[in-house]
């Protein structure tokens, strides 16, 4: 097999900045508890589109970048997108031919998943939620995934991100 050399790999890095940005921008009290995962969403569709490019690796570090940024126990965030990556790559053939709502509801049972190993280290460390609530964002995630995956699709076509 070839070696390839990616082309425009900054829009790749671009977007999980964003992403990142925008899990910690300031959301009224009423909608903090169900921010969405911006990045677990956006590293998603990266791995379903580019597997080769983005990985486990880059969820790590995006993930301590999170754990900085949130104050979080440094790992915390690491460890869960990676969970999130690692999943999304075991299911990366069956997701790329599920049609956009039906991936959503994949997305949703990964992002539960990622939200219970947050509440199971948020107990560990003493700082558990007393309801449910904790997997409102893997909803509002899931419920928006298809918009998302269109935006990122064009950005993808338009800057022949390879």
């Amino acid at each position: 097999m070839a070696f390839r050399i990616g082309h425009n790999g900054w829009v790749i890095w671009l977007t999980l900045l964003v992403g990142l940005l925008l899990s910690v921008a300031p959301m009224p009290d009423f909608m903090e508890i169900g921010r969405p995962l911006w990045l677990s969403m956006f590293l998603t569709f990266w791995t379903l589109a580019l597997p080769h490019r983005v990985g486990l690796s880059t969820a790590w570090v995006f993930g301590l970048a999170e754990d900085v940024l949130y104050g979080n126990l440094l790992g915390q965030n690491a460890l869960i997108l990676s969970l999130v990556v690692f999943l999304v790559q075991s299911l990366q053939q069956r997701l790329r031919v599920f049609p956009i709502w039906q991936q959503g509801f994949v997305l949703l049972v990964v992002y539960g998943i990622s939200q219970l190993v947050q509440l199971w280290l948020n107990t560990l460390t003493g700082n558990r939620p007393p309801t449910l609530v904790f997997l409102a964002p893997s909803l509002v995630s899931a419920l928006l995934w298809p918009w998302v995956y269109l935006v990122l699709r064009d950005l993808r076509t338009r800057f022949n991100v390879s």
